[in-house]
C-alpha cells in the first residue's frame, strides 16, 4: 500500500474514532458487509451537470443541479437554459442582461465546456454512475440508508435534489469505507479490448491530470434484470422509498400505457404492485419472469488542479448546440418571430 494512501485510510480511521457517533459506527458495519456481499464495481458509464463557483476566489465548486444528464450537450443545454432566465428575470440591468445573453448565444452555436459570465465561471462536469455487484447481482439498499420521514405511497412532489449546492471538495464526514473506496478510485480507467482506443485514451489522462476523485450522494433506482445484465429503469432517487415509489409507479400506470399491457398483464403488474406495497421495505419484486429491483447507485467525479473535470473528447453526443429560446434584448424584451 503506498504511504500516502495509508496515511489518508489512517486519517479517516481516526476522524471516525474522535467522533465516537454510534450511529457512524453502525454504518461502517453496514459498508463492510457491503463490500463482501458485493466486492465488484459494475460500471454504467458517464453522467454529466453543472457547477460553478466565483472567479479569483478561492471557495470551491458547487453543483447546479443534478449529476445525471446522459451526454455533456444536455448540459451544455441546461447551462443555456440557466442563463437565459437569469437575463431574463433575475436582472434588470441591461449591461447584465447583454452579458448573459452573449453567453447563451455562444451555447447555442459552440460546444464549449465552460463559460465565464458576471463574475461566475460555469463548467460541464462529468462523473461516472456505478453500482456493487455480487453473486446475486446489484446491491441493495442497505439498512442504514436513510428513508424520508414520511413513506406514503400517495402521489407527491418530486423530492428534492441532494446535489444541487453539493461541494466538490474534500468531504471531512465521509465514512472509512467511502473514504477508502474514493481513494481507490483514483486510479480506474476504462479498459479492455472491446473499447474504443480513443475512450481508453482519454480515461487514462483523466486518471492523470484529474487524480482525486468526489463521491456524489448516493442515489437508489429501479433495474431490471434480462438475462445476466442489470437494466436502469426510470430516474435515480434521492431515498429508497422514493425509488419504491416510482417502481410502483411504472408498475401500475406508466408501463401499461406506455407498451400496451392487455388486461392479463395490467392484472399481473398491479397485484404484483400491492403485494410490493404491502411488503413494507421490500427490495425486489417478479412479475411474470421479469425481475426488478431497488439498487443504490454511486457517483464520482474527478478533480484536478483547476477543479472538476469536464466532458472528453470521446463523450457520445446525440444532439448539437441550437437555440432553446426565443430572443430577447438587453431590455428584457421576448421577441418570438426571430
Amino acid at each position: 500500500m503506498p504511504d500516502d494512501w495509508k496515511r489518508q485510510i489512517d486519517a479517516l480511521h481516526s476522524d471516525l474514532v474522535r467522533r465516537d457517533d454510534p450511529a457512524a459506527w453502525v454504518s461502517e458495519a453496514d459498508a463492510v458487509d457491503a463490500s463482501y456481499l458485493y466486492p465488484q464495481l459494475a460500471v454504467r458509464g458517464p453522467v454529466f451537470g453543472l457547477a460553478a463557483r466565483a472567479t479569483g476566489a478561492e471557495e470551491p465548486w458547487r453543483l447546479l443541479g443534478d449529476v445525471t444528464d446522459g451526454t455533456p450537450q444536455q448540459a451544455r443545454d441546461g447551462l443555456n437554459s440557466l442563463l437565459w432566465f437569469k437575463a431574463k428575470d433575475g436582472t434588470d440591468d441591461p449591461e447584465q442582461r447583454r452579458a448573459l445573453l452573449a453567453a447563451v448565444a455562444r451555447l447555442e452555436r459552440e460546444t464549449v465546456n465552460e463559460v465565464t459570465v458576471l463574475g461566475t465561471r460555469y463548467r460541464i462536469i462529468r462523473g461516472d454512475e456505478f453500482a456493487r455487484a455480487g453473486a446475486d447481482g446489484l446491491e441493495p439498499p442497505r439498512p442504514t440508508d436513510p428513508e424520508p420521514g414520511d413513506v406514503s405511497w400517495a402521489d407527491r412532489p418530486s423530492p428534492p435534489s441532494q446535489d444541487i449546492g453539493f461541494t466538490l471538495g474534500p468531504n471531512s464526514a465521509e465514512g472509512l469505507m467511502a473514504g477508502a473506496l474514493r481513494i481507490a478510485l483514483r486510479g480506474f480507467t476504462y479498459s479492455g479490448g472491446h473499447l474504443p482506443p480513443p475512450l481508453r485514451k482519454d480515461s487514462e489522462l483523466a486518471a492523470r491530470d484529474y487524480p482525486e476523485v468526489v463521491l456524489l450522494p448516493v442515489s437508489f433506482g429501479v433495474a431490471e434484470r434480462r438475462g445476466e445484465r442489470w437494466r436502469p429503469r426510470g430516474a435515480l432517487m434521492p431515498t429508497p422509498h422514493d425509488a419504491r415509489r416510482l417502481l410502483v409507479h411504472g408498475m401500475t400506470e406508466l408501463w401499461p400505457l406506455l407498451y400496451d399491457f392487455d388486461d392479463a398483464e395490467r392484472t399481473a403488474f398491479r397485484r404484483a404492485a400491492e403485494d410490493f406495497k404491502a411488503a413494507g421495505r421490500a427490495n425486489q419484486v417478479v412479475v411474470r419472469d421479469r425481475c426488478f429491483r431497488i439498487c443504490r447507485v454511486e457517483r464520482m467525479v474527478r478533480i484536478g488542479t483547476d477543479g472538476p473535470e469536464s466532458a472528453r473528447p470521446s463523450d457520445m453526443e446525440t444532439t448539437e448546440p441550437m437555440k432553446l429560446h426565443p430572443t430577447m434584448d438587453a431590455d428584457g424584451v421576448i421577441h418570438y418571430d426571430e
